[in-house]
């Protein structure tokens, strides 16, 4: 039996991506975004490999649309801050 199945090339797939980096109340952010199809993408903080995130991605459609609407929410995010915990440490 083990004729019957033979291993397939691997296939690799292009996705285009633009990086930006915005400093949102005294932090830097680094934001990535991903082309999801032709009219939409997706941006989201920039994953460190073997490192956990919870933080949603935001879509729009262009790579800038998408980043932007992240950074409005992270700014919204920090404005939300008690005072002292809105300092960079």
């Amino acid at each position: 039996m083990s004729g019957l199945f033979k291993p397939s090339a691997a296939v690799t797939t292009m996705i285009p991506v633009r990086r930006f980096q915005h400093v949102i109340a005294g932090l830097v952010y680094d934001i990535e975004a991903s082309r999801v199809r032709d009219d939409r993408w997706r941006a989201q903080i920039l994953r460190i490999p073997g490192v956990p995130t919870a933080m949603m991605p935001f879509y729009g459609r262009t790579p800038d649309e998408a980043a932007t609407l992240l950074c409005e929410w992270l700014a919204r995010a920090h404005r939300l801050l008690p005072p002292d915990a809105r300092q960079p440490h």
